[in-house]
Protein backbone atom coordinates (compact mmCIF):
# COMPACT_ATOMS: atom_id res chain seq x y z
CA UNK A 1 0.00 0.00 0.00
CA UNK A 2 1.09 3.54 -0.75
CA UNK A 3 0.71 6.52 1.51
CA UNK A 4 -0.97 9.62 0.07
CA UNK A 5 -1.37 13.05 1.62
CA UNK A 6 -4.57 15.00 1.16
CA UNK A 7 -5.78 18.35 2.49
CA UNK A 8 -8.42 18.80 5.14
CA UNK A 9 -10.33 22.07 5.34
CA UNK A 10 -11.93 22.57 8.74
CA UNK A 11 -14.55 25.09 9.75
CA UNK A 12 -17.00 25.37 12.62
CA UNK A 13 -20.75 25.26 12.15
CA UNK A 14 -22.62 25.95 15.38
CA UNK A 15 -21.35 23.28 17.84
CA UNK A 16 -19.69 20.97 15.28
CA UNK A 17 -16.46 21.08 13.29
CA UNK A 18 -16.85 20.20 9.62
CA UNK A 19 -13.87 18.68 7.80
CA UNK A 20 -13.69 18.43 4.01
CA UNK A 21 -11.13 16.78 1.73
CA UNK A 22 -11.26 18.89 -1.45
CA UNK A 23 -9.14 16.50 -3.56
CA UNK A 24 -11.57 13.63 -3.01
CA UNK A 25 -14.81 15.46 -2.19
CA UNK A 26 -15.48 13.72 1.12
CA UNK A 27 -16.93 15.57 4.11
CA UNK A 28 -17.45 14.63 7.75
CA UNK A 29 -17.96 16.27 11.13
CA UNK A 30 -17.22 15.97 14.84
CA UNK A 31 -17.50 17.82 18.14
CA UNK A 32 -13.72 18.40 18.17
CA UNK A 33 -11.20 19.05 15.40
CA UNK A 34 -9.55 15.70 16.13
CA UNK A 35 -12.89 13.85 15.92
CA UNK A 36 -13.78 15.62 12.66
CA UNK A 37 -10.38 14.68 11.18
CA UNK A 38 -10.68 11.04 12.32
CA UNK A 39 -14.18 10.82 10.81
CA UNK A 40 -12.96 12.43 7.59
CA UNK A 41 -10.04 10.01 7.36
CA UNK A 42 -12.40 7.04 7.76
CA UNK A 43 -14.88 8.43 5.22
CA UNK A 44 -12.10 9.15 2.72
CA UNK A 45 -10.52 5.70 3.12
CA UNK A 46 -13.90 4.01 2.56
CA UNK A 47 -14.62 6.20 -0.47
CA UNK A 48 -11.21 5.48 -2.04
CA UNK A 49 -11.70 1.73 -1.59
CA UNK A 50 -14.67 1.95 -3.97
CA UNK A 51 -13.51 4.82 -6.18
CA UNK A 52 -9.68 4.97 -6.37
CA UNK A 53 -8.12 8.17 -7.66
CA UNK A 54 -6.07 7.99 -10.85
CA UNK A 55 -2.31 8.08 -10.34
CA UNK A 56 -1.03 11.60 -10.99
CA UNK A 57 2.17 13.43 -10.25
CA UNK A 58 0.78 16.96 -10.64
CA UNK A 59 0.59 18.90 -7.35
CA UNK A 60 -2.64 20.51 -6.29
CA UNK A 61 -2.26 24.20 -5.51
CA UNK A 62 -4.00 25.44 -2.38
CA UNK A 63 -4.85 28.94 -1.26
CA UNK A 64 -6.71 28.26 1.96
CA UNK A 65 -6.18 29.90 5.31
CA UNK A 66 -6.82 26.86 7.51
CA UNK A 67 -5.55 23.55 6.13
CA UNK A 68 -4.40 20.41 7.90
CA UNK A 69 -2.82 17.38 6.28
CA UNK A 70 -4.69 14.12 6.19
CA UNK A 71 -2.43 11.11 5.62
CA UNK A 72 -4.05 7.91 4.36
CA UNK A 73 -2.65 4.52 3.58
CA UNK A 74 -4.21 3.27 0.33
Amino acid sequence: MREKTFSAIIHKEEDLYVAECPEVGTVSQGYTIEEALANLKEATELYLEEFPLPDTSKPIIEALYRVRSLILTC
